[in-house]
Parts: C-alpha cells; structure tokens; sequence
C-alpha cells in the first residue's frame, strides 16, 4: 500500500486562533524549521497543515476488550 503524501496547498483555516503549547523533541522542531524556510510556510502554517493531514487520515482503532460473554 503507497504511503499517503502531504502536499503543501495554501492555508485551509482561516479567521480566529487559539494558541496552543506543546512539547516536542528538538529535532523535530529544527526539521520543521528547515521545512517551513524551504516551503516559505511559517511553522504554525506548517504544523497545521501536518495536523488537518493527519486528522483527515487517521483510523482511530478501538481497543480490544478479553470479556467473555
């Protein structure tokens, strides 16, 4: 099965904000840098759009439950 891509498209969400904090490792933060400065997105833009990726591809599993009926 061919991995989905996330091809940069212009911004999806517009008007009002939320600010939102998170931790991430630093790595992945300087790849995002280095991302967004060779897409001209912002990293909040970039993140974003990771984000509605991730969310318009995700199969939410639930868990497995060993009762006997």
């Amino acid at each position: 099965m061919e991995e989905p891509t996330l091809r940069i498209k212009p911004k999806k969400y517009a008007g009002e904000s939320t600010v939102v904090s998170m931790r991430m490792p630093r790595d992945m933060v300087q790849e995002l840098d280095r991302i967004a400065v060779a897409t001209g997105y912002t990293r909040t833009e970039l993140m974003t759009a990771c984000l509605d990726f991730s969310m318009n591809h995700m199969e939410i599993v639930q868990k497995e439950t060993n009762e006997r009926a």
